[in-house]
This record gives C-alpha cells, structure tokens and sequence, in this order.
C-alpha cells in the first residue's frame, strides 16, 4: 500500500496531526465499502491483503499532491493535515504519478505535548526507536487496521461514524511500559516491526489503545 502524505515546503503540518491522518486514511480504505463483495477495489486488496502486508509513505506538495487525488485511494483531512493511502497492488506496477515521489528526505519536528480526546483511540508510538515520519505512518497505518479487526463490529461502526478519527502521540519509556501490559490484559493491540527499514526485526512501534 503506498501512501502518499501532503507535506508543504511554507507550510508543513503538525507531525501528530499528519500521522493521524494517515492512520485514518489507511483504515478508511480498508473499510471501503468498494473493497467489499463486487467493489471495483476488491480483488486488487484482497491480493495485497492475502500476502504480506507492507506500506509505503511517500511525501509530497503542490501539483504533485493533486495528482496523487488522481491515484485510487482514500485522503483524510486532520487538524490541518492531509494524508491518502492508495488501492495496494504490485511493487513492480507503482502508478508513475505515484512512483516518482520521494519515500524520505522530509522530516517534522515532534510535539512537545498532544492533547487526548479520551473519546477517540489512540496510537502510542515507541519514542525511543526514533522514527522518521514516513516510518511512523506506516505503523500507524498497521495500527489502526489492527485496532479495527481487534473492535467488535458495533464499536467499529462507531468508529466509523466518527471519521476513523485518532490521536497520535509518542510514549516515552515509562509510559511505554504500561502500554506493554494493557497488551498482554487484551486491553490494546501492538504492532511489531518485520525490521526491514530502521527498526530492528521484531521491535514494537505502536501500541493502540481503543
């Protein structure tokens, strides 16, 4: 899946903000209703799902923003921010549009503090494995697939209901590590990094809490 991140030259979004719109926007599509029974997207997902799941984050501004709108996919808008993740498919068959954006080279400054609506789940990212912010938006993007199947159906239609909207913010060690427990009591769900860019293999870098 690749994913494509609204990140402007003057005027770049607040790096919370930008990974809740990604996360959103990854969970939304995977919700679709066109990825559903006879949708237009369903066999190009169910491929990518079926296999092993990757995303990619990609950044861009200006025209190049408005051409990714072109892409199959679904954006969200947060706070300011805009993110789109793309219908996945094959490596080899990257729309061109898509293709020619650069996967680093941007990065956003961390927040010194976020607010929590304790009325939207959140996704605790892992502070001390410093990831860039395209490596945070795709396990944000793994988070919220992984909160969205762990939901019963009537909280996941909620959710919906509600734009998929998220608070992103980071954990520092102690915080950390009452999350780790929240996961072991079935109170959270975890993403653990296959350690192909940046992290090592199997290290935990997000931590949803509903």
């Amino acid at each position: 899946m690749q994913m494509v991140l609204h990140i402007p030259k003057n005027d770049p979004p607040a790096r919370g903000a930008l990974l809740a719109a990604a996360a959103s926007a990854v969970v939304a599509l995977c919700l679709d209703e066109r990825v559903g029974p006879d949708g237009e997207w369903e066999e190009r997902y169910l491929t990518w799902k079926r296999s092993r799941i990757r995303k990619v984050a990609r950044r861009a501004r200006g025209a190049q923003w408005l051409a990714a709108q072109e892409v199959d996919g679904v954006t969200v808008e947060f706070a300011g921010a805009q993110a789109r993740a793309l219908v996945p498919g094959p490596v080899g068959e990257v729309d061109p549009r898509i293709r020619r954006l650069q996967i680093s080279g941007t990065e956003l400054p961390a927040a010194e503090e976020i607010a929590v609506d304790p009325e939207y789940p959140v996704l605790w990212v892992n502070a001390e494995l410093g990831m860039t912010v395209g490596k945070a938006a795709a396990q944000v993007g793994h988070a919220s697939m992984l909160l969205a199947g762990a939901l019963p159906v009537g909280r996941a239609y909620a959710w919906a209901a509600q734009g998929f909207r998220c608070t992103v913010a980071e954990a520092d060690t102690a915080h950390w590590a009452e999350l780790q427990r929240r996961v072991v009591e079935g109170g959270a769900v975890a993403v653990r990094d296959a350690g192909f860019t940046e992290v090592a293999p199997g290290s935990t870098t997000v931590i949803a809490v509903p």
